[in-house]
Protein backbone atom coordinates (compact mmCIF):
# COMPACT_ATOMS: atom_id res chain seq x y z
CA UNK A 1 0.00 0.00 0.00
CA UNK A 2 1.20 3.81 -0.87
CA UNK A 3 2.21 6.15 1.56
CA UNK A 4 0.06 8.89 1.88
CA UNK A 5 2.78 12.14 2.18
CA UNK A 6 2.47 14.25 -0.49
CA UNK A 7 -1.46 15.31 -1.95
CA UNK A 8 -2.26 17.30 -4.91
CA UNK A 9 -5.38 18.26 -5.86
CA UNK A 10 -6.28 19.13 -9.35
CA UNK A 11 -8.99 20.37 -10.76
CA UNK A 12 -10.87 19.13 -14.00
CA UNK A 13 -14.07 21.76 -14.29
CA UNK A 14 -15.26 21.11 -10.40
CA UNK A 15 -14.36 17.48 -10.45
CA UNK A 16 -11.08 17.47 -8.17
CA UNK A 17 -8.89 15.12 -9.11
CA UNK A 18 -5.95 13.63 -5.83
CA UNK A 19 -2.91 12.40 -6.12
CA UNK A 20 -0.70 11.05 -3.58
CA UNK A 21 2.95 10.92 -4.21
CA UNK A 22 4.28 7.04 -3.57
CA UNK A 23 7.77 7.23 -2.51
CA UNK A 24 8.63 3.67 -2.91
CA UNK A 25 8.17 4.10 -6.82
CA UNK A 26 8.54 7.63 -7.41
CA UNK A 27 5.20 8.40 -9.06
CA UNK A 28 2.19 10.40 -8.71
CA UNK A 29 -0.86 7.87 -8.35
CA UNK A 30 -4.19 9.06 -9.32
CA UNK A 31 -7.50 8.21 -7.17
CA UNK A 32 -9.86 5.92 -9.62
CA UNK A 33 -13.19 7.34 -8.09
CA UNK A 34 -12.37 10.89 -8.66
CA UNK A 35 -11.10 10.08 -12.21
CA UNK A 36 -14.52 8.33 -12.75
CA UNK A 37 -16.50 11.20 -11.48
CA UNK A 38 -14.76 13.61 -13.25
CA UNK A 39 -15.37 12.24 -16.51
CA UNK A 40 -18.99 11.76 -15.99
CA UNK A 41 -19.41 14.89 -14.08
CA UNK A 42 -20.61 13.38 -11.28
CA UNK A 43 -20.29 14.78 -7.39
CA UNK A 44 -22.43 11.94 -5.70
CA UNK A 45 -19.73 9.56 -4.11
CA UNK A 46 -22.21 6.34 -4.19
CA UNK A 47 -22.95 6.85 -7.70
CA UNK A 48 -18.70 7.26 -8.52
CA UNK A 49 -18.51 4.60 -6.30
CA UNK A 50 -20.75 1.92 -7.81
CA UNK A 51 -20.39 3.19 -11.65
CA UNK A 52 -16.57 2.27 -10.96
CA UNK A 53 -17.45 -1.42 -9.16
CA UNK A 54 -19.15 -2.11 -12.50
CA UNK A 55 -16.39 -0.90 -14.94
CA UNK A 56 -13.63 -2.64 -12.81
CA UNK A 57 -16.23 -5.69 -13.42
CA UNK A 58 -16.26 -4.98 -17.04
CA UNK A 59 -12.49 -4.43 -17.28
CA UNK A 60 -11.72 -7.75 -15.65
CA UNK A 61 -12.70 -9.39 -18.41
CA UNK A 62 -11.82 -6.82 -21.30
CA UNK A 63 -8.57 -5.26 -19.72
CA UNK A 64 -7.15 -7.10 -16.75
CA UNK A 65 -3.29 -5.75 -17.10
CA UNK A 66 -5.23 -2.42 -15.99
CA UNK A 67 -7.24 -3.65 -13.27
CA UNK A 68 -3.95 -6.19 -11.79
CA UNK A 69 -2.00 -2.53 -12.00
CA UNK A 70 -4.68 -0.77 -9.40
CA UNK A 71 -2.74 0.17 -6.19
CA UNK A 72 -4.82 0.52 -2.83
CA UNK A 73 -4.11 3.81 -1.01
CA UNK A 74 -5.94 5.93 2.07
CA UNK A 75 -7.76 8.57 1.37
CA UNK A 76 -10.45 11.24 3.42
CA UNK A 77 -14.17 9.20 2.32
CA UNK A 78 -16.94 11.83 2.55
CA UNK A 79 -17.89 10.69 6.54
CA UNK A 80 -14.06 12.24 7.30
CA UNK A 81 -12.20 8.35 7.41
CA UNK A 82 -9.43 7.41 5.78
CA UNK A 83 -10.28 4.45 3.61
CA UNK A 84 -8.84 2.52 1.02
CA UNK A 85 -9.43 3.04 -2.46
CA UNK A 86 -8.27 2.39 -5.79
CA UNK A 87 -4.73 4.61 -7.45
CA UNK A 88 -3.26 4.55 -10.55
CA UNK A 89 -0.13 5.93 -11.85
CA UNK A 90 -1.09 8.62 -14.72
CA UNK A 91 -0.33 6.13 -17.72
CA UNK A 92 -3.68 3.73 -15.71
CA UNK A 93 -5.72 6.83 -15.35
CA UNK A 94 -4.92 7.70 -19.14
CA UNK A 95 -6.55 3.74 -20.05
CA UNK A 96 -9.06 4.25 -17.48
CA UNK A 97 -10.52 6.78 -19.05
CA UNK A 98 -9.95 5.78 -22.83
CA UNK A 99 -11.97 2.82 -21.04
CA UNK A 100 -15.28 4.72 -20.30
CA UNK A 101 -17.95 5.41 -22.62
CA UNK A 102 -18.57 9.03 -22.10
CA UNK A 103 -17.99 11.80 -24.62
CA UNK A 104 -16.59 13.65 -21.70
CA UNK A 105 -13.39 11.07 -21.51
CA UNK A 106 -11.43 12.95 -24.45
CA UNK A 107 -11.89 16.78 -22.97
CA UNK A 108 -10.88 14.87 -19.89
CA UNK A 109 -7.23 13.44 -21.44
CA UNK A 110 -6.54 16.19 -23.14
CA UNK A 111 -6.50 18.13 -19.52
CA UNK A 112 -5.06 15.09 -17.81
CA UNK A 113 -2.31 14.62 -20.40
CA UNK A 114 -1.48 18.06 -22.18
CA UNK A 115 -3.47 20.45 -19.67
CA UNK A 116 -1.96 23.40 -17.96
CA UNK A 117 -2.69 22.04 -14.31
CA UNK A 118 -0.09 19.10 -14.98
CA UNK A 119 3.08 18.77 -13.03
CA UNK A 120 4.79 18.85 -16.43
CA UNK A 121 3.49 21.87 -17.92
CA UNK A 122 3.66 23.64 -14.74
CA UNK A 123 7.54 22.66 -14.32
CA UNK A 124 7.97 23.79 -18.14
CA UNK A 125 6.81 27.15 -17.72
CA UNK A 126 9.35 27.36 -14.66
CA UNK A 127 12.26 26.18 -17.29
CA UNK A 128 11.11 28.62 -19.55
CA UNK A 129 11.14 31.35 -17.12
CA UNK A 130 14.74 30.54 -16.84
CA UNK A 131 15.59 32.77 -19.74
CA UNK A 132 15.75 36.50 -18.78
CA UNK A 133 15.51 35.64 -14.87
CA UNK A 134 18.98 35.69 -13.80
CA UNK A 135 18.61 32.68 -12.48
CA UNK A 136 21.18 30.57 -15.00
CA UNK A 137 24.21 33.50 -14.37
CA UNK A 138 24.14 32.35 -10.98
CA UNK A 139 23.74 28.49 -11.47
CA UNK A 140 27.39 26.74 -10.72
CA UNK A 141 28.57 25.12 -13.68
CA UNK A 142 29.51 21.50 -13.67
CA UNK A 143 28.92 20.65 -10.51
CA UNK A 144 26.21 18.34 -8.53
CA UNK A 145 25.33 21.59 -6.63
CA UNK A 146 24.67 23.29 -9.82
CA UNK A 147 22.75 20.44 -10.84
CA UNK A 148 20.99 19.98 -8.08
CA UNK A 149 20.35 24.19 -8.32
CA UNK A 150 18.51 23.28 -11.70
CA UNK A 151 16.76 20.78 -10.40
CA UNK A 152 15.30 22.42 -7.28
CA UNK A 153 13.74 25.47 -9.99
CA UNK A 154 12.13 22.96 -12.20
CA UNK A 155 10.48 21.01 -9.80
CA UNK A 156 10.54 23.09 -6.56
CA UNK A 157 6.81 23.27 -5.33
CA UNK A 158 6.12 20.10 -7.23
CA UNK A 159 7.73 17.23 -6.39
CA UNK A 160 8.88 16.56 -2.43
CA UNK A 161 12.57 15.58 -3.37
CA UNK A 162 13.26 18.65 -6.05
CA UNK A 163 17.15 19.51 -5.77
CA UNK A 164 17.25 16.38 -3.50
CA UNK A 165 19.50 13.56 -4.51
CA UNK A 166 18.28 9.76 -4.02
CA UNK A 167 19.15 7.79 -1.54
CA UNK A 168 17.52 4.98 -3.38
CA UNK A 169 18.92 2.43 -6.15
CA UNK A 170 17.03 3.32 -9.19
CA UNK A 171 17.31 0.77 -12.48
CA UNK A 172 15.50 0.89 -15.53
CA UNK A 173 14.77 -2.76 -16.82
CA UNK A 174 18.26 -4.83 -17.20
CA UNK A 175 20.26 -1.39 -16.68
CA UNK A 176 20.84 -0.25 -12.72
CA UNK A 177 21.99 3.09 -12.38
CA UNK A 178 24.41 4.10 -9.70
CA UNK A 179 24.03 2.76 -6.39
CA UNK A 180 22.50 5.31 -3.86
CA UNK A 181 25.35 4.95 -1.60
CA UNK A 182 28.09 5.66 -3.26
CA UNK A 183 26.15 9.01 -4.74
CA UNK A 184 28.36 11.81 -3.20
CA UNK A 185 31.58 10.05 -4.37
CA UNK A 186 30.52 9.22 -7.37
CA UNK A 187 29.03 12.91 -8.32
CA UNK A 188 32.20 14.10 -7.44
CA UNK A 189 34.16 11.89 -9.47
CA UNK A 190 32.03 13.37 -12.23
CA UNK A 191 32.20 16.93 -11.09
CA UNK A 192 36.09 16.63 -11.70
CA UNK A 193 36.17 15.44 -15.07
CA UNK A 194 37.35 17.80 -18.03
CA UNK A 195 35.31 20.43 -19.81
CA UNK A 196 38.25 21.76 -22.07
CA UNK A 197 36.34 20.18 -25.52
CA UNK A 198 33.00 19.20 -26.89
CA UNK A 199 33.80 15.29 -25.94
CA UNK A 200 35.39 15.49 -22.57
CA UNK A 201 31.92 17.84 -22.39
CA UNK A 202 29.82 15.11 -23.80
CA UNK A 203 31.50 12.02 -21.77
CA UNK A 204 30.71 14.25 -18.86
CA UNK A 205 27.13 14.64 -19.49
CA UNK A 206 26.82 10.74 -20.34
CA UNK A 207 28.41 10.13 -17.08
CA UNK A 208 25.84 12.00 -14.68
CA UNK A 209 23.02 10.40 -16.98
CA UNK A 210 24.44 7.15 -15.72
CA UNK A 211 24.50 8.79 -11.99
CA UNK A 212 21.05 9.48 -12.37
CA UNK A 213 21.36 11.60 -9.42
CA UNK A 214 17.23 12.07 -8.93
CA UNK A 215 14.42 10.16 -8.53
CA UNK A 216 12.73 12.22 -11.40
CA UNK A 217 13.00 15.13 -13.85
CA UNK A 218 16.71 13.73 -14.59
CA UNK A 219 17.05 14.49 -18.33
CA UNK A 220 15.51 17.75 -17.78
CA UNK A 221 17.71 18.94 -15.72
CA UNK A 222 20.65 17.63 -17.15
CA UNK A 223 20.33 18.73 -20.86
CA UNK A 224 20.38 22.63 -18.99
CA UNK A 225 23.68 21.44 -17.56
CA UNK A 226 24.86 20.07 -20.54
CA UNK A 227 23.98 23.59 -22.11
CA UNK A 228 25.58 26.12 -19.68
CA UNK A 229 28.51 24.16 -19.51
CA UNK A 230 29.12 24.05 -23.17
CA UNK A 231 28.08 27.99 -23.25
CA UNK A 232 30.93 28.21 -20.91
CA UNK A 233 33.65 26.39 -22.29
CA UNK A 234 32.94 26.63 -25.82
CA UNK A 235 30.13 29.75 -26.09
CA UNK A 236 28.17 27.13 -27.78
CA UNK A 237 25.18 25.37 -27.18
CA UNK A 238 22.64 22.58 -27.95
CA UNK A 239 19.86 23.43 -31.12
CA UNK A 240 17.18 20.68 -29.42
CA UNK A 241 15.21 21.58 -32.52
CA UNK A 242 17.41 19.96 -34.75
CA UNK A 243 17.87 17.03 -32.06
CA UNK A 244 14.87 14.16 -33.09
CA UNK A 245 13.40 12.50 -30.43
CA UNK A 246 13.24 8.95 -31.18
CA UNK A 247 17.28 8.70 -32.44
CA UNK A 248 18.14 10.83 -29.60
CA UNK A 249 16.50 8.50 -27.02
CA UNK A 250 18.09 5.33 -28.84
CA UNK A 251 21.49 7.23 -28.32
CA UNK A 252 21.35 7.84 -24.45
CA UNK A 253 20.39 4.07 -24.10
CA UNK A 254 23.59 3.49 -25.99
CA UNK A 255 25.73 6.02 -24.88
CA UNK A 256 26.54 4.15 -21.62
CA UNK A 257 28.97 1.95 -24.01
CA UNK A 258 29.44 4.24 -27.12
CA UNK A 259 28.62 7.84 -26.88
CA UNK A 260 29.40 7.93 -30.98
CA UNK A 261 25.76 8.29 -31.99
CA UNK A 262 25.21 10.70 -29.35
CA UNK A 263 27.99 12.65 -30.62
CA UNK A 264 26.94 12.39 -34.15
CA UNK A 265 23.85 14.11 -33.37
CA UNK A 266 24.53 16.57 -30.72
CA UNK A 267 27.65 17.72 -32.73
CA UNK A 268 25.99 18.94 -36.08
CA UNK A 269 23.22 20.74 -33.07
CA UNK A 270 25.69 23.39 -31.91
CA UNK A 271 25.06 26.77 -32.21
CA UNK A 272 26.45 30.08 -30.97
CA UNK A 273 22.66 31.37 -30.34
CA UNK A 274 23.50 31.04 -26.13
CA UNK A 275 21.85 34.14 -25.89
CA UNK A 276 18.86 33.99 -28.57
CA UNK A 277 15.59 33.64 -26.42
CA UNK A 278 13.69 31.63 -29.27
CA UNK A 279 16.64 28.44 -29.50
CA UNK A 280 15.97 28.50 -25.35
CA UNK A 281 12.88 28.84 -25.77
CA UNK A 282 12.33 25.76 -28.63
CA UNK A 283 15.12 23.92 -26.92
CA UNK A 284 13.19 23.53 -23.51
CA UNK A 285 9.81 22.56 -25.42
CA UNK A 286 12.05 19.68 -27.05
CA UNK A 287 13.47 18.84 -23.65
CA UNK A 288 10.17 17.91 -22.39
CA UNK A 289 8.78 16.41 -25.67
CA UNK A 290 11.60 13.96 -25.18
CA UNK A 291 10.19 12.73 -22.12
CA UNK A 292 6.68 12.34 -23.02
CA UNK A 293 5.44 8.64 -22.45
CA UNK A 294 5.39 7.03 -26.37
CA UNK A 295 9.07 6.92 -26.61
CA UNK A 296 11.05 3.99 -27.12
CA UNK A 297 10.47 1.25 -24.48
CA UNK A 298 9.98 3.94 -22.37
CA UNK A 299 13.08 4.87 -22.37
CA UNK A 300 12.50 8.80 -21.63
CA UNK A 301 14.61 9.96 -17.90
CA UNK A 302 12.41 7.69 -15.80
CA UNK A 303 9.65 6.42 -17.31
CA UNK A 304 9.87 2.52 -16.48
CA UNK A 305 12.77 3.06 -13.62
CA UNK A 306 12.21 1.15 -10.53
CA UNK A 307 13.43 1.99 -7.07
CA UNK A 308 14.56 -1.00 -4.74
CA UNK A 309 14.54 0.65 -1.70
CA UNK A 310 16.26 2.47 1.09
CA UNK A 311 19.65 0.57 2.11
CA UNK A 312 19.75 -1.54 -1.18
Amino acid sequence: MASAKKVSIRFFGDREVRAVWDDARARWLFSALDAVGAVNGESDHAKNRNYWKWLKAKLRRENPELVSAAIQLKLRAPDGKQRLTDAFDAEGIAALARAIPNNRAAAFLDWFVYGPETLDEKSREKARALFGSGLLDSIEVGTAKGLRQIHAYLFGGLYPFAGQIRTVNLAKGDFAFAQARFLDGTLRRVEAMPEGNFDEILAKYVEMNVVHPFLEGNGRATRIWLDLMLKRSLGRCIDWSLVPKFPYLAAMVQSVTDPALLRSLLLPALTDKTADRETFMKGIDCSYYYEQADDIGGAGENDGARSDGPGL
